[in-house]
C-alpha cells in the first residue's frame, strides 16, 4: 500500500496541489489525469521519492518494492538489451553479480561457500531461475524478437529503447508499479498486450496516459488533479468524463430540484454500471460504483477546444481511386507494391499497419509531397482536400504571430474573425499574438487544426493528430471527427479514434493490403481478417 499524507507542493505564488490525503491499494490500477501543466508527472515522482514534497509524507509498506517506467533513453546504452529489463529488480540483480564474482575467484573460500549459499537462497527465493526466460517473455510480447535479446541497448532506435525500458518495469512483478506514458510509441497490437497484462497484474499500478481507451481498459480508479487538489474516483476515465460533464451541466441548471439532481446521477450511475459489466474488469469496477457517493462528483475546471470542421461543398460520388501505387524507402525497404483502393463518398478510413512510415508516404504521396515508385491516383472533381501531416515543424519557422500566421490560409482576413478561430482552440486574448516559433508540440497541432477548419474542405487526410495533445483536446478533436460530413482518412495511435470515427480499415502489410468496412473492434475479432495478416505477414498475429 502507499499512504500520501498532507502532500503539497507549490512553485512561488503558485499551488500545484495542497493538502493531499489519498491511498493507494493492492489489485487496483489508478489512472492519474489533470490538465497539461496540473502535475500529473509531478505527482508520480513525488510517490517514487525521485521529488521531495513541501509538506506531508508518502508511506509505503515495509519490503515492498517499487518500479518506475525510466525516462532516460541513454541511462542504460552499455548492457544488453536482456541484461537491462533485469536490472529492473535491483536486489536480483545485485545477487546475479555478488554470485558471479564469488565463482569466478580462483581462490575460492569456506566464507565464500557460505555467502554463496545465502545468495543462492535469496536467489530461488526472487525466482532469479526464472529471470531469463521471464525478461525475455516481457520482451517478446512488447515487440523486441530474440534477436535482439543480447544486443546492446545503444544499438537500438526509441521505440525500441521505449520497449525494454517498459519491459524492465514490468519484470519481477514489483509491488508498486508506476508509468508515465507508457504507450508512447507503442503499436496497438503492444498497447492491447500491455492492457491484458495490467488487467491480470495483481499489486498496485499507478499510470499517467493520454491513451483514453487504454484508461478505460485498465483502470479501477480516476485520480484526478485538479483545482490544486488530487481526488480519487471508482471507476475508469469514460465514467469520470461523463459524470463530471453530467455535474457541470447540472450545475448551470437552476431550475432542476437537488432531489431530482440526484435521481439523475444515480440514473446515470446505474445505466454506466449495466455497460461496465462488459468490460474485463466488471467486478472491481461495480463495487467502487456502488459505493460512489453522487455528491462527490465535480465539474471539471479544464477547457475543451472547439473542433468542427465544415464543408463548404457536398462531396461527389466520385472521390478518389488509387491505382498500383508502389513505394521504396530510401534505406531500400518495400513501403508497399502495387497498392489499389478506391473511397467512396463518406468514408471515413482507419490506415493501420505495423510500419507507419508506409501510411505516411502514401499520404505524402496523395498530397503530392512525394513520388511513387510507380502507380497513380485520381482525386474526383468535387473534391476540396487539405492534410495535416505528421511532421509539421516547417510550417511554424517563422517570426509571424498566430493571427497573422492563420490568415495566409483564410480567404476573410478580418483580425476579429481569425481571431474566433483561435478562441475555439483556446488562443485568447494575448495567447493568439504569441510567435509561431516558441510554440509548443501541442499548440502546433491546435493552429494546424484551426487551419483544417478555415480550409472547409470536403475530404480531409490526418497523419496521427493526437500526437503531443491533452485529453481535452483529443476528446474535442475525436468528436469534431465523428461529427466531420465528409470522407476521411486518417492514422492514430488512438484506439478510441479509430473505433469511433472509422467505418473502414485498411491496413498496410508488406505484402499487401486489407480492406474491411467495419469498426476496429470487429476488425481485431474477425477471424477472416486474422488469417489474412497471418498470410501476408507470414507468421502467426
Amino acid at each position: 500500500m502507499i499512504s500520501v499524507s498532507n502532500v503539497s507542493l507549490r512553485y512561488g505564488k503558485r499551488i500545484l496541489f495542497d493538502d493531499v490525503n489519498i491511498k493507494f491499494t493492492p489489485g487496483n490500477c489508478y489512472g492519474v489525469i489533470g490538465a497539461n501543466g496540473a502535475g500529473k508527472s509531478t505527482f508520480l515522482k513525488i510517490l517514487s521519492g525521485e521529488l521531495d514534497s513541501q509538506t506531508g509524507s508518502v508511506v509505503i509498506t515495509k519490503g515492498q518494492r517499487m518500479a518506475v517506467l525510466r525516462q532516460n533513453q541513454f541511462e542504460f546504452d552499455a548492457f544488453e538489451v536482456l541484461q537491462t529489463v533485469i536490472m529492473g529488480h535491483k536486489r536480483l540483480y545485485e545477487i546475479m553479480l555478488e554470485k558471479d564474482l564469488i565463482y569466478a575467484k580462483e581462490d575460492f573460500t569456506d566464507a565464500d561457500g557460505e555467502k554463496a549459499a545465502e545468495l543462492e537462497a535469496d536467489f530461488a527465493e526472487m525466482n532469479g531461475w526464472e529471470a531469463e526466460s521471464e525478461a525475455g517473455s516481457l520482451l517478446s510480447g512488447l515487440g523486441i524478437g530474440e534477436d535482439l535479446h543480447y544486443t546492446l541497448m545503444s544499438d537500438l532506435d526509441p521505440s525500441q529503447k521505449v520497449r525494454v525500458l517498459l519491459a524492465q518495469a514490468l519484470f519481477g512483478s514489483p509491488d508498486i508499479l508506476l508509468l508515465d506514458e507508457p504507450t508512447n510509441n507503442l503499436d496497438v497490437e503492444t498497447v492491447m498486450w500491455l492492457e491484458n497484462f495490467l488487467v491480470n497484474f495483481k499489486n498496485i499500478v499507478i499510470v499517467v496516459s493520454h491513451d483514453r481507451h487504454f484508461l478505460d481498459e485498465v483502470c479501477t480508479h480516476v485520480v484526478d488533479i485538479d483545482f490544486s487538489k488530487v481526488k480519487m474516483y471508482g471507476g475508469n476515465y469514460t465514467f469520470w468524463y461523463e459524470s463530471s460533464q453530467l455535474a457541470a451541466r447540472q450545475r448551470t441548471d437552476q431550475n432542476k430540484k437537488a432531489d431530482e439532481k440526484r435521481k439523475e446521477l444515480e440514473d446515470f450511475i446505474r445505466r454506466f454500471s449495466a455497460n461496465v459489466a462488459k468490460s474485463k474488469q466488471a467486478t472491481s469496477r461495480q463495487k467502487m460504483l456502488e459505493k460512489l457517493n453522487v455528491d462527490e462528483i465535480q465539474p471539471s475546471s479544464r477547457k475543451y477546444p472547439y473542433v468542427n470542421f465544415k464543408p463548404e461543398r457536398e462531396i461527389g460520388d466520385q472521390v478518389l481511386t488509387v491505382d498500383g501505387l508502389s513505394k521504396t524507402a530510401d534505406d531500400g525497404t518495400k513501403l508497399f507494391e502495387n497498392m489499389s483502393f478506391r473511397i467512396n463518398r463518406n468514408d471515413k478510413v482507419a490506415f493501420v499497419g505495423r510500419n507507419t512510415l508506409a501510411i505516411t508516404a502514401l499520404f505524402e504521396i496523395l498530397y503530392q509531397n512525394v513520388k511513387a515508385d510507380k502507380g497513380d491516383f485520381t482525386w474526383g472533381v468535387t473534391i476540396t482536400n487539405d492534410y495535416f501531416p505528421k511532421d509539421h515543424d516547417t510550417f511554424f519557422k517563422i517570426d509571424d504571430n498566430l493571427v497573422d500566421w492563420l490568415r495566409q490560409y483564410s480567404k476573410e482576413k478580418d483580425e476579429s474573425f481569425i481571431r474566433g478561430f483561435l478562441g475555439r482552440m483556446l488562443f485568447s486574448g494575448e495567447e493568439s499574438l504569441k510567435k509561431c516559433n516558441v510554440l509548443s508540440g501541442g499548440e502546433k497541432v491546435r493552429c494546424m487544426l484551426s487551419k483544417l477548419m478555415l480550409s472547409g474542405s470536403n475530404f480531409l487526410t490526418l497523419d496521427d493528430p493526437t500526437n503531443h495533445l491533452d485529453l481535452e483536446s483529443i476528446t474535442a478533436l475525436n468528436n469534431g471527427m465523428i461529427e466531420f460530413k465528409g470522407s476521411m482518412l486518417f492514422y492514430s495511435h488512438d484506439y478510441q479514434f479509430i473505433q469511433t470515427v472509422a467505418n473502414r480499415i485498411i491496413e498496410i502489410t508488406p505484402n499487401g493490403i486489407i480492406d474491411k468496412m467495419m469498426t476496429y473492434d470487429e476488425y481485431n475479432t474477425d477471424a477472416r481478417v486474422k488469417a489474412q495478416r497471418e498470410a501476408l505477414y507470414g507468421e502467426l498475429v
